[in-house]
């Protein structure tokens, strides 16, 4: 990976280190601060018409996964959103098998590396690129719509049909068939929009309030 990407991806981490809680020893920033309730930062977000998808391809944001440290994108969330991983033998960043518990589905899935079972497991950005792209991530810098693309905040290792079925849904349009996941999986788009200033419609909106109102406590993911 070029060293501009590398640094992109240094300042991501750091970046959502912040975002989650993470502060440096000494750091009086409160967590409440940082993780606000749901509900709450769902009113600072802009309410806005979603805009033409003209001039939109993936390779405005990123030319395939980035890099932290020695693992891609893809291997870093299986990693992280997995358990009983197992690595492949002499590699500590390529996943062979594990166990996904999917929070879109509720389902277990063994993920098993292979040209035709990878695909059981992907993974998806939970504010789709198109979506992002159409409510104001097209006037964003190239350098943030990178750390946008791969952000881990905006990752999540999931059933690959359901994620196919999800497209670039909003939450108007597609919400989790795994109810009791709905209210953190808008909690993720609200601090993924936050965090880049993208915009909701008001369908959009509408539908997140909803969602919330069956959880008013629930806050911001850390």
């Amino acid at each position: 990976m070029k060293r501009t990407a590398r640094a992109l991806l240094a300042g991501l981490v750091g970046g959502t280190l912040i975002a989650s809680g993470f502060v440096a020893a000494g750091s009086a920033a409160p967590a409440a601060a940082l993780n606000p309730l749901a509900k709450t930062a769902l009113q600072e977000l802009s309410v806005k018409g979603r805009a033409a998808k003209t001039g939109y391809s993936r390779e405005k944001f990123s030319d395939g996964w980035g890099d932290i440290g020695s693992c891609d994108l893809r291997n870093y969330i299986l990693k992280r959103d997995l358990s009983s991983e197992v690595m492949r033998r002499g590699y500590s960043c390529i996943v062979e098998t594990g166990i996904l518990r999917d929070p879109y589905t509720a389902k277990t899935i063994n993920f098993v590396r292979g040209q035709s079972t990878s695909i059981k497991v992907q993974i998806d950005h939970v504010v789709a690129v198109s979506d992002a792209w159409q409510k104001g991530a097209q006037k964003l810098t190239y350098a943030r719509r990178y750390a946008f693309y791969n952000d881990p905040l905006n990752l999540l290792a999931v059933d690959g049909p359901t994620n196919s079925q999800k497209g670039d849904s909003d939450a108007a349009s597609w919400l989790p068939p795994n109810k009791s996941y709905r209210c953190a999986y808008v909690a993720r788009q609200i601090a993924v929009k936050r965090k880049y200033a993208l915009w909701v419609t008001s369908a959009e909106k509408t539908a997140m309030v909803s969602v919330l109102s069956k959880c008013p406590t629930q806050r911001l993911p850390g």
